[in-house]
């Protein structure tokens, strides 16, 4: 498996302990995108997928091959952005910021999905984001907020974007906040408030990121 990180301190979180044996982290900044993956999951960032940047249009390339190929393709945050764009969707400056502690509901579809069935109707996530994306030609719509109507998607039977931080734990909050205190001003969000949400749903938060991760983790690659 293959790693795409984007920030020196925003690694997988608390996805790190299921990750497989031989799984690769590429600081995607500082080292070269690989040409293929056998499974590739691709973290958030504060750059946008927009940016042209070299490394952002090789993980698009890679991307884009990964879903050709049948891999299985998970994309968080920033990663869904890049996924959703690498499979004719498109990217823009949101409305409005969403940071924060905020509800997600599932849409119809997630009811037979292979990595939302099962989970609550309606939860808490964290969000970090700017940035907003449209649902690509032939996707499907799985979850959505009031801010941010389209907040995950499956393309075919292998490749999945969400928006929000299902990876999300103490650690990696507190990078967050250490990186970009800029992003909280701009939104409006005040520190203590954002750490009295952690202390009422990070717990929920990770147990339902990790039982769909390792859903994820299920997925064959497509026979070739």
């Amino acid at each position: 498996m293959i790693v795409l990180q984007h920030e020196p301190l925003e690694g997988p979180g608390s996805l790190a302990s299921l990750l497989p044996p031989g799984t690769r982290i590429v600081r995607a900044w500082e080292e070269p995108i690989p040409a293929e993956a056998d499974a590739l999951l691709v973290l958030g960032g504060g750059m946008s997928a927009y940016d042209d940047l070299p490394f952002l249009r090789d993980e698009l390339a890679l991307i884009r091959r990964s879903v050709d190929a049948g891999k299985p393709v998970l994309g968080i945050c920033l990663g869904s952005q890049l996924l959703a764009r690498a499979l004719g969707g498109t990217v823009a400056r949101a409305k409005q910021p969403e940071l924060g502690f905020y509800r997600v509901k599932l849409l119809p579809d997630a009811a037979s999905d292979r990595l939302f069935a099962g989970a609550p109707s309606s939860f808490v996530a964290l969000h970090w984001h700017f940035d907003a994306f449209t649902l690509p030609p032939g996707a499907v719509p799985l979850a959505g907020s009031t801010l941010t109507p389209l907040q995950a998607f499956r393309y075919g039977d292998r490749a999945w974007g969400v928006q929000f931080h299902l990876e999300m734990d103490r650690a990696l909050l507190e990078a967050f906040v250490e990186s970009s205190p800029g992003d909280l001003n701009a939104a409006a969000v005040e520190v203590e408030a954002l750490w009295a949400g952690a202390d009422r749903e990070l717990h929920r938060i990770e147990t339902l990121g990790k039982a769909l991760f390792t859903r994820w983790l299920s997925v064959p690659a497509r026979e070739s």
